[in-house]
C-alpha cells in the first residue's frame, strides 16, 4: 500500500509539472522538448530529487511515447503522398542525409566510440524535429509560403527513412550477426512494401474494418493494433517504432482524421513522459564534459541543414530568400533525435552518447526557432554588404574618367 501510495504521489506530480513547464513554454512560444528533458535531468540520477516507485511506469510509458509518436505521424501522409515524396525529392533526401548524418558519424569516430555509435549518432544529427518545426511555420506565419512545400517534402522523406534506418540501428545495437542483421533489414523493408501496397490498393478496406461511430470503439481498436504491431515488430526486432509507423500510414481517410484527433492528447502525454525518461537515464554530472562537442556539432549541422534547405529550395524555383528561409527553418532537431539516441543508451552502446545527444538537442531545439526567424534577414544583409564591399572595390581599381568637353577646357583662357 505504501509503494503504491508514493508511486501515485510520484506520477501525479511528475504530470503536474509537466503541465505547468508545457504552459511556461507556450508563453514563451517555444517547444517544451527542453524544458522536459531538463525536468528528467533534475529528477534522474545524480539529480535533485531521484525518483523511486514511478520510474518503472515512466519507462513503460516512454516506450508508449515511441510508439504513438510514430503513429501520428504515419497518419498525417497517405501511401499515394509517400510514393509521390519519393519520386519527386528523393535527391533532396540524400543530400540532406549526406550533410547531416556524416558530421555526427564523424564525430563518434574521432571520439573512438565504434561504429555502431556512429550509426547512432549520425541518425540524431540527420533527423529534424517534425514537431518542433511543424509550430515554428504556424507561429511565424509562412504555412502558405512558397518554400514550405519543400521543407514538408525533406521533413516527409526524413520519417520515410526512419522505416529504413530504425531497423537497421535495432539490429546493431542488438548485436546480431549480419545474417541475422540483413533478414531483419528485409523483413523491414518487406513490410514497409506490403503495407504501402495494401494502403494504396486496399486501403477504404482497411479504414472500414477500423472505422467505427463511436469515438471509444475507435480509440480502442486503433490504440490496440497499434501496439499488438509494435509489439510484433518488436518481437522480430524490427522495431515497435517502425510498426506503428506502418500503422499510421495504412489507415486513411476520416478513421485518420477521427484517430489523430482522439490521440493527439494522449500522444502528447507519453511523448513527453518519453522526455522525462531520457533525461531520467542522464546523469546532469555527465553533460559538461560532452558541452564542447555537443556545441560544435550543433554549429556544423546548423550550417547543414540551412545548406540543405537552400540547395532543395533552388532546386525547386523558389527565390533567394524563401532558400535561406527553408534552411534555418530545418535546423531544429527534438523528438526522433532522442528517439534514436535512446535506443543506443539502452543498449549500452556508449555512455558518453546520451549526454551529447541530451546536449545537442538542448541547443538546436533552442537554436531552432532563432534560426527559422533570422537567418533570411542576416543573409539578405549581407549579401548588401557583400555588394557594396565589391562596389567600392570596383569604383577603386577602375575610377571614373572625365568627360571630353571637361578636358577641353582645361587650360583655355
Amino acid at each position: 500500500m505504501h509503494s503504491s501510495t508514493v508511486f501515485l504521489i510520484e506520477f501525479g506530480a511528475i504530470i503536474l509539472a509537466l503541465g505547468l513547464l508545457g504552459r511556461f513554454a507556450g508563453r514563451l512560444r517555444l517547444s517544451p522538448i527542453p524544458l522536459y528533458l531538463l525536468a528528467g535531468l533534475a529528477f534522474g540520477k545524480g539529480g535533485l530529487l531521484p525518483l523511486g516507485a514511478s520510474e518503472e511506469f515512466i519507462s513503460v510509458g516512454a516506450e508508449i511515447g515511441v510508439v504513438l509518436l510514430l503513429l501520428m505521424l504515419g497518419l498525417e501522409y497517405t501511401a499515394s503522398d509517400l510514393v509521390t515524396n519519393l519520386k519527386c525529392n528523393y535527391p533532396a533526401g540524400l543530400v540532406d542525409a549526406a550533410l547531416n548524418a556524416l558530421p555526427g558519424a564523424g564525430l563518434a569516430l574521432l571520439l573512438g566510440w565504434g561504429p555502431v555509435a556512429a550509426v547512432a549518432l549520425g541518425g540524431v544529427t540527420w533527423i529534424s524535429s517534425s514537431g518542433v518545426i511543424a509550430k515554428i511555420l504556424g507561429d511565424l506565419g509562412r504555412l502558405g509560403n512558397r518554400e514550405t512545400p519543400v521543407v514538408l517534402s525533406i521533413l516527409v522523406l526524413e520519417d520515410l527513412s526512419m522505416a529504413l534506418y530504425l531497423p537497421i540501428l535495432t539490429a546493431l545495437v542488438a548485436g546480431i550477426g549480419l545474417a541475422a542483421g540483413g533478414v531483419t533489414l528485409a523483413i523491414a523493408l518487406g513490410a514497409a512494401a506490403l503495407v504501402l501496397v495494401v494502403a494504396v490498393r486496399y486501403g477504404r478496406h482497411v479504414s472500414r474494418f477500423v472505422s467505427s461511430d463511436d469515438p471509444e470503439k475507435l480509440l480502442l481498436v486503433v490504440l490496440g493494433l497499434t501496439l499488438l504491431v509494435a509489439g510484433l515488430a518488436q518481437q522480430v526486432q524490427v522495431s515497435a517504432a517502425v510498426g506503428a509507423f506502418l500503422v499510421g500510414i495504412a489507415l486513411s481517410g476520416e478513421v485518420a482524421e477521427g484517430a489523430y484527433s482522439l490521440l493527439a492528447p494522449l500522444r502528447d502525454l507519453f511523448a513527453a513522459v518519453f522526455f522525462v525518461f531520457f533525461g531520467l537515464n542522464t546523469d546532469p554530472a555527465s553533460i559538461p564534459p560532452v558541452l564542447l562537442p555537443a556545441l560544435a556539432l550543433a554549429a556544423v549541422t546548423a550550417l547543414t541543414k540551412i545548406a540543405t534547405g537552400y540547395w532543395a529550395a533552388r532546386r525547386a524555383g523558389v527565390a533567394t530568400r524563401g532558400r535561406w528561409r527553408a534552411g534555418g527553418t530545418l535546423v531544429a532537431r527534438g523528438e526522433f533525435s532522442v528517439v534514436i539516441a535512446g535506443l543506443a543508451v539502452t543498449a549500452g552502446i556508449e555512455p558518453s552518447l546520451g549526454p551529447l545527444a541530451t546536449a545537442y538537442v538542448l541547443i538546436l531545439v533552442l537554436l531552432g526557432p532563432l534560426t527559422a526567424r533570422y537567418t533570411e534577414p542576416v543573409a539578405t544583409r549581407l549579401a548588401r554588404l557583400r555588394r557594396r564591399s565589391a562596389s567600392r572595390a570596383d569604383a577603386q581599381q577602375n575610377p571614373p574618367t572625365a568627360h571630353l568637353d571637361d578636358q577641353d577646357t582645361v587650360g583655355r583662357p
